[in-house]
């Protein structure tokens, strides 16, 4: 049997180096899972930033809507907002079953820039 990974330090991918159009960032997003699953990885970090505008990014808001359909349609099991990443209902059954979770610097930080992805 395949023993699933989980390291201390969640692996991470910064989507909005470079300011990418949202249809990049997707494509990073989707490659990154990709290679996450093969990998055995089962929590992923990825970095969008929270936008300039003062009410949330283009990225951060399309990715997670993104997400959102992901998970819907059972390609990936959840996903925990920054902002909700911490000592929250949503968060609790997958701190639950990753207890490395509250280990992660951006644990109850409340940071509205990263998005916690739970995989299969």
């Amino acid at each position: 049997m395949v023993k699933k990974r989980f390291i201390r330090e969640l692996p991470h991918k910064n989507l909005e180096n470079g300011m990418p159009s949202l249809a990049d960032a997707t494509r990073s997003m989707a490659q990154f899972i990709n290679e996450s699953k093969h990998a055995q990885q089962r929590v992923i970090k990825i970095i969008h930033g929270y936008g300039s505008s003062g009410v949330g990014g283009k990225l951060r808001v399309g990715l997670r809507q993104e997400l959102a359909a992901r998970s819907r349609s059972g390609k990936i099991k959840g996903f925990i907002p920054g902002e909700r990443f911490g000592r929250y209902e949503e968060t609790q059954p997958y701190l639950n079953q990753y207890s490395q979770l509250a280990v992660d610097p951006d644990f109850d930080r409340g940071n509205a820039g990263i998005t916690i992805i739970i995989l299969f």
